[in-house]
């Protein structure tokens, strides 16, 4: 991945406000950084209606485990040119919903804009994940390597109930920390952090008023093909 535009990490400024891009070390890997409430209150209203208007047109989904078929805790959809879907055949991206078969709804330009300052010169995202975790859904730590591109990073934005996120490093058993996303906040894995282990140990029920029901969605851009 091409480091983080430099103007992010320096802090500049848009027409909305400044950003706080901070680098955390883990496992002595570069490329993880966090930025704490990117999206402010207004801009995590609007994106959430961005969100139900995609799933109203492509509804989340019951995703399985390959080979065994258990169930996923989370429920997902997808945006963008690209989604992933899990089945008992197995991880893949691909054009169209699993069950509608209608290519994906477009993405947002929130995330597009957010990927242009988070991502340095990587291409566009193609593929966006919707993950929806009720306050009881969890997701074990594992790697982003479905793509055939990792130069570019993988970038996620936390909306709804605080989650506590887990880190590690390359191999499973590296020595992991967490810290706590809350609604708004955005993780990018890049660099030498592109392929750590990472996953969500519990959602904190009741800690946001921005789903009104409760739960946290969780959207992961990533560019899936080489240009």
């Amino acid at each position: 991945m091409a480091a983080p535009a430099a103007a992010v990490a320096a802090g500049a400024t848009d027409d909305r406000r400044q950003l706080t891009m901070q680098e955390i070390s883990i496992n002595g890997l570069s490329g993880l950084y966090y930025l704490p409430g990117y999206f402010d209150r207004e801009g995590q209203e609007q994106l959430l209606a961005h969100i139900r208007a995609i799933v109203a047109e492509a509804p989340l989904f019951q995703p399985v485990m390959p080979k065994t078929g258990k169930p996923f805790s989370v429920r997902m959809s997808n945006c963008g040119p690209l989604g992933w879907v899990s089945d008992i055949r197995g991880y893949r991206y691909q054009p169209a919903h699993p069950e509608t078969c209608r290519p994906w709804p477009a993405m947002p330009d929130a995330l597009t804009h957010l990927w242009k300052e988070v991502a340095g010169t990587a291409p566009p995202p193609e593929a966006c994940l919707i993950n929806f975790y009720d306050p009881s859904a969890r997701m074990g730590l594992h790697q982003d390597r479905d793509e055939q591109m990792f130069e570019a990073p993988v970038v996620s934005v936390s909306l709804g109930d605080t989650a506590t996120f887990r880190v590690g490093g390359v191999n499973r058993k590296d020595p992991t920390k967490s810290f706590r996303l809350q609604s708004g906040d955005v993780v990018v894995l890049g660099g030498e952090a592109r392929l750590a282990f990472h996953g969500i140990d519990r959602v904190l029920k009741g800690t946001s008023t921005l789903l009104k029901n409760g739960g946290r969605i969780n959207l992961t851009l990533r560019r899936v093909t080489p240009p």
